[in-house]
């Protein structure tokens, strides 16, 4: 085996993992949009609407306390 056929076997292998990888991410994005977890498209109105004084997309559940003991 020379070093090219190891770089050929190592690209193709490499590419296999990252599809995998990536529409592995993509249906989790769309099972989790589906059920109701998290609803992304609310999300690319950050793009779109960005001024300072514009209304959150969320709310923090959690109040922040910045005297943390």
């Amino acid at each position: 085996m020379s070093m090219d056929e190891l770089s050929i076997y190592l690209y193709v292998i490499g590419s296999g993992i990252t599809v995998v990888v990536f529409y592995s991410y993509i249906v989790y994005l769309y099972r989790s949009e589906k059920h109701g977890k998290k609803d992304y498209e609310k999300y690319g109105k950050i793009a779109l609407d960005d001024e300072i004084d514009s209304t959150p997309v969320e709310t923090n559940p959690e109040p922040v306390n910045k005297n943390k003991e």
